[in-house]
């Protein structure tokens, strides 16, 4: 019988504690448990610490996971929490992804001060986004558009456009009504024309390989749409070797045993690009992701990726 408290391993933003918070809160009315047997560890990453550059000048995606997971694989953690779309697509060999929550919406928000959409804001005006996806969508839609890099968490962006240094920002839907400020959004944009990225919106647990208790434990609140979603997503993005250096979109709808799939890849001027979409059983899920990512590398030719780095 277990009578040492779970620790659940998580960043110490608003949005990263709310995302910790919901895992111990649906583990605790799966299994009947009191909260005190739930211990919220809150580590500082190297993606926290440091603001002021683009992820892809410091080291890409692993900069929001890697001091969770050292934890996690030494056995200070017994899971740890992140926001799916921070991933890796390759995780340290003893770890695993072993639940995918439900999901909340894919679309990301436009937060405008000087106009509500994008299409919209005066010519030459300032977007920041930290996100080289949504620079490139950005200037595709908007040639004329300034687009600077703009990190941080969610309250520090809203305080610098308050500010006045940029017209508008970009941030995800679901990470704006999970920490219940979706009235700060003046507009939602159509995942048709603005693919999210692979893996937004959901939130997953990473655990110990072989570690049966706690999977034992996270199987109860694994949503099997989510994780199959995901999965293909994210199976999309390893075959293009995708990171903070690349700009790529796209997202899986699970509809019943079949599962559809769209995909973007774009260079960063957002002047060129190519698209993708691919449907299949749900069983086939990573392996219809990793078919279109190898489907779209090969239709772009090298050349495409040349500038990515």
């Amino acid at each position: 019988m277990q009578t040492k408290p779970f620790r659940i391993g998580t960043r110490g933003s608003p949005l990263a504690l709310a995302q910790a918070r919901e895992a111990r809160d649906r583990l605790m009315a799966a299994h009947g448990m009191a909260e005190e047997m739930f211990e919220i560890v809150v580590l500082t990453t190297k993606g926290d610490r440091i603001t002021d550059r683009a992820l892809a000048e410091i080291g890409g995606k692993g900069l929001f996971t890697q001091e969770l997971e050292e934890k996690l694989a030494s056995g200070d953690l017994d899971l740890a929490v992140h926001s799916a779309k921070d991933m890796p697509t390759v995780l340290p060999e003893e770890l695993h992804l072993s639940a995918y929550l439900p999901r909340e919406d894919i679309r990301d928000a436009v937060i405008g001060r000087t106009a509500p959409k994008l299409i919209e804001l005066p010519h030459g005006a300032t977007v920041g986004s930290a996100s080289l996806r949504r620079q490139a969508l950005i200037r595709r839609m908007r040639p004329d558009i300034k687009v600077i890099t703009f990190r941080g968490a969610v309250e520090p962006r809203l305080r610098k456009l308050d500010e006045g240094q940029v017209d508008a920002t970009l941030l995800a839907l679901a990470g704006l009504k999970r920490l219940g400020k979706v009235d700060v959004i003046t507009d939602i944009l159509d995942p048709d024309t603005f693919p999210p990225a692979p893996a937004q919106g959901a939130i997953c647990i990473e655990s110990r390989i072989g570690d049966q208790r706690t999977d034992d434990l996270l199987v109860a609140i694994n949503d099997p749409a989510t994780h199959d979603a995901v999965s293909c997503e994210r199976a999309f993005l390893a075959a293009l070797d995708g990171s903070c250096r690349t700009p790529i979109g796209g997202y899986a709808i699970c509809e019943g045993d079949r599962i559809k799939f769209s995909g973007l890849i774009i260079t960063p001027d957002g002047r060129n690009q190519h698209s993708v979409t691919i449907d299949g059983n749900r069983r086939d899920a990573a392996a219809l992701g990793t078919r279109a990512g190898q489907d779209i590398r090969a239709r772009a030719g090298s050349s495409f990726f040349d500038d990515w780095s």
